[in-house]
C-alpha cells in the first residue's frame, strides 16, 4: 500500500520513482525493528558519516509532530517539568559519532573495521543496520553488513546506481539513479527525511 508521504517525495522528485517499492520496504524493516524494541545502527562514510547523525538527530527526538512521553516514564519521574521537556524517541545510533572510540579502532585495529567492530559489540538480532555508501563499496561498510548479519541483525543500505557491492550484503536497499558522489547524497536527503516523518507517524500518531 502506497504512503502519501512517499507520493509526496516522488512528485517532488520524479527520478526516484522506481525506488518507492524498495523506500516503502525500509520502511516496514525499520518498523519492525523498532517495534520489538530495537536499535537502528547508522553508518557512512564523509558526507554519509554527516548523513547518519542527522537521521539520528530526526528520530531520537521530535521532528515533525509532538512527542509526549509515555505515562510509565512520566509517573516513574515524578517530576512534571522534567517530563513536560523530554520527547519520545526511536533508538538509533550514528556508528561515527564517537571519535576517540572510532580513531581507537582504526589505530589500533583496522579503518576497515571502524564500524563492523562498534556492530559487534552494540547489534543485537532483531537490530537494523542502516549503512550509506553512494558507491556501495565503502569497505568498512561492506564489513560492518556481514557481521550484522552473523549477529542476527537486518541490513538496509542506501547507495547509488546499481548497489555495489553492498548491495547483495542487503535485506533492502534504495539505490538511487545516480553514480557522482554528490548527486546521490543529494537523492539520499530527501529519501531519509521521508523515512523519518513516516516513522514518527507510525509511533507518535499522525497530525490533524
Amino acid at each position: 500500500m502506497s504512503d502519501p508521504i512517499i507520493e509526496e517525495l516522488v512528485d517532488r522528485y520524479p527520478v526516484l520513482g522506481n525506488c518507492a517499492s524498495s523506500i516503502r520496504e525500509a520502511v516496514d524493516l525499520l518498523t519492525t525493528c523498532l517495534e520489538n524494541g530495537g536499535t537502528l545502527l547508522i553508518c557512512g562514510n564523509g558526507g554519509s558519516a554527516a548523513d547518519a547523525e542527522h537521521i539520528v538527530g530526526e528520530l531520537m527526538k521530535s521532528f515533525e509532530l509532538p512527542r509526549p512521553v509515555d505515562t510509565q516514564t512520566r509517573a516513574a519521574l515524578n517530576d512534571d517539568r522534567l517530563a513536560s521537556m523530554l520527547q519520545g524517541a526511536l533508538r538509533a545510533i550514528a556508528l561515527s559519532g564517537s571519535g576517540p572510540l572510532a580513531t581507537a579502532i582504526a589505530n589500533d585495529i583496522s579503518a576497515e573495521t571502524v564500524f563492523a567492530q562498534q556492530v559487534l559489540g552494540y547489534g543485537r538480532p532483531g537490530d537494523v543496520l542502516w549503512g550509506l555508501s553512494t558507491s556501495g563499496n565503502s569497505l568498512n561498510v561492506l564489513n560492518a553488513a556481514k557481521v550484522a548479519h552473523a549477529r542476527g541483525m537486518h541490513v538496509f543500505g542506501m547507495t547509488g546506481t546499481g548497489g555495489g557491492a553492498l548491495a547483495s550484503h542487503c535485506d533492502v536497499c534504495v539505490g538511487v539513479p545516480e553514480t557522482e558522489t554528490w548527486k546521490v547524497q543529494e537523492l539520499h536527503f530527501p529519501i531519509y527525511h521521508a523515512i523519518c516523518r513516516i516513522l514518527e507517524r507510525r509511533f507518535f500518531g499522525r497530525p490533524e
